[in-house]
């Protein structure tokens, strides 16, 4: 139990020392903040010592003049008080938002670099509420904490020093109260943080519903599931209401509970007060200035109990946020900067699961022991039965997963040896599913290449055919194409991703089900682009559509079990085996 205790202060520990660390590039700033809270909080403790001057000398011996000397002393101190306030709240915000800004520019640097596994387990609307309603918590959290621990610490100690002045026994009354004070704000610590991390957890959720439910709008209203839509964000709602509420439950227990202590504490003065005045031990203005010190200890002491709440809400964020930047990224073994290859692609031996399957169960395999050569320059067909590791294959050739055992070499070089960059540069994909930034079609063409010129982005429309439709366009190559190019048909934003590797000019070309999703006349107009965009590569096609890839050099049947044939069109129609039964039952006609 020790140890687990142990280990949670450590990883406490850690976790403090790297948000402290996104103070460093701020710490003028930051120092700056702090030097004029330090001075507000000096400012303040000015006010009952004037004011007890005031009420046992200047007015009872008339002295006009030194009370508004006095009175224009505190007039300074207000002004020069709301000025350094100014530098608080604009500053101190800037602070924060920056260091919220670095800590998006680290998630974000870091989401680029994951592997595809963890968003294959991650929802994106998960992601989002980490990357931004968390990180606004933190922000507050590191502007308000350092400045609300520091200037309530220099007021307890001030007012302190103050009380002590006036009548030390009675200063030891009132703080005899703060240890049990803070005493109770510990215990309920565990408590709020666990209602705190299971809101954050549910809010993600609810993020996540309402990013799938939209993207996915035109489903739900075709298949008229606006119901089953809502119900499911309503369960999702409900949940993150109950662990509001629970949150909410044990801070009102904590909030109720330092009014109490408040209360109590202004209760002490008073009565303990009110007996050492009785008793001669202090003046009326010892007493006035008594009172007064007492509310500029309890402003401290309420600014905490705010801390407290802000410090659960904010270190919550942080602690999220430090749970996606500990992913480890893909890990890059390579060192071989090849500048362009000549696409010779060789499997050997090569074994893959998912992550998520269940690594003793064998079967679960959905490459296993797999052989297979691809010739430089050639078109290679993967056909098959679904589930046969076809688009898994094509996704392991640019590493967006990691093979369990075997290697995959390049021109003779395992794939492991090359950087990504030089490996995924010399790879170009088209898919079924296309997508397209939220931009215009020439941001979305030059994607391929975002150092092409005007020209070589028309250039690459052109081999694509779609450079005579964007023509017919009123803004032309400016038009924006919507979200995932919603304003886009299937083909069209096909042909804007085949442009787009067109201009990225690779030796290598995978096209994973490129016109499965297209009518017939659109696929012929694509296969001609396609046709194009092959010529002279390393081009390896999974299609169903048969008719589309008689002409490959060569066809691999792909099953569970492995390659179970290959061949060209011909041979493999003559061997009269599952390549032919595919053929005929698509062309039974």
């Amino acid at each position: 139990m020790r140890r687990g205790a142990r280990t949670t202060d450590e990883g406490n520990m850690h976790l403090f020392r790297k948000f402290i660390s996104y103070y460093k590039p701020h710490r003028k700033l930051f120092f700056t903040d702090m030097a004029c809270s330090f001075l507000v909080a000096v400012c303040d403790l000015f006010y009952p010592m004037i004011a007890k001057n005031i009420i046992n000398t200047y007015v009872p011996n008339r002295e006009l003049r030194m009370m508004l000397v006095w009175a224009a002393v505190l007039l300074c101190i207000y002004l020069f008080k709301a000025g350094l306030n100014y530098v608080i709240q604009y500053w101190g915000h800037i602070v924060g938002v920056r260091m919220q800004g670095d800590m998006r520019h680290d998630m974000f640097m870091h989401l680029q670099r994951l592997p595809f596994s963890f968003f294959d387990e991650n929802k994106t609307g998960s992601i989002m509420s980490r990357i931004i309603s968390d990180l606004q918590d933190v922000s507050e959290l590191a502007h308000h904490g350092p400045e609300d621990l520091f200037i309530s610490g220099i007021m307890l100690v001030g007012a302190f020093v103050m009380l002590s002045g006036i009548n030390l026994y009675l200063s030891l009354i009132v703080f005899a109260i703060l240890p049990f004070m803070v005493l109770f704000a510990w215990r309920m610590r565990s408590e709020m943080n666990t209602a705190f991390r299971k809101t954050r957890e549910e809010v993600a959720e609810v993020n996540a519903n309402v990013e799938t439910a939209i993207a996915g709008i035109r489903v739900s209203r075709s298949y008229t599931a606006a119901p089953h839509e809502n119900s499911k964000f309503d369960r999702a709602n409900e949940r993150f209401k109950l662990a509001r509420g629970r949150a909410y439950r044990a801070m009102g227990m904590f909030s109720s509970g330092m009014a109490l202590f408040n209360d109590f504490l202004y209760l002490s003065v008073l009565v303990a007060g009110g007996l050492f005045f009785y008793n001669g031990k202090i003046d009326t203005g010892e007493f006035a200035a008594f009172l007064l010190y007492i509310t500029l200890f309890l402003k401290p002491v309420n600014r905490l109990v705010s801390l407290f709440e802000q410090l659960q809400e904010g270190m919550t964020g942080f602690r999220r946020f430090h749970e996606i930047m500990e992913v480890h990224d893909e890990e890059d073994t390579g060192t071989v900067e090849a500048e362009s290859l000549n696409g010779t692609i060789d499997f050997e031996d090569v074994s893959f699961r998912y992550l998520n399957s269940d690594a003793a169960d064998q079967d679960a395999k959905v490459i296993s022991h797999l052989t297979m050569h691809i010739e430089r320059g050639h078109t290679v067909a993967l056909v098959g039965p679904s589930g046969g590791g076809k688009t898994t294959l094509c996704n392991l050739i640019p590493r967006f997963y990691e093979i369990d055992s075997g290697r995959i070499t390049i021109d003779g070089t395992d794939i492991r040896e090359l950087t990504r960059y030089a490996l995924r540069k010399n790879i170009g994909i088209v898919q079924q599913d296309v997508f397209l930034f939220n931009g215009t079609i020439r941001e979305n063409i030059a994607y391929g290449n975002l150092e092409a010129s005007e020209q070589e982005i028309i250039d690459a429309a052109k081999k694509a055919n779609i450079h005579d439709y964007v023509m017919t366009l009123d803004e032309g190559y400016d038009t924006n194409v919507g979200e995932r190019g919603i304003k886009l048909s299937g083909g069209q934003k096909q042909r804007i991703s085949i442009a787009r590797v067109f201009l990225k000019n690779p030796s290598i070309l995978i096209l994973d089900e490129a016109t499965s999703a297209l009518d017939n006349a659109t696929e012929m107009l694509i296969q001609q682009s396609l046709a194009e965009l092959s010529r002279g590569r390393t081009c390896l096609v999974v299609a169903h559509r048969l008719s589309t890839i008689k002409n490959a050099d060569e066809i691999i049947v792909l099953t569970k079990d492995g390659i179970a044939e290959r061949g060209t069109h011909d041979e493999l129609m003559a061997n009269h085996a599952i390549y032919a039964g595919l053929y005929q039952y698509q062309f039974r006609e």
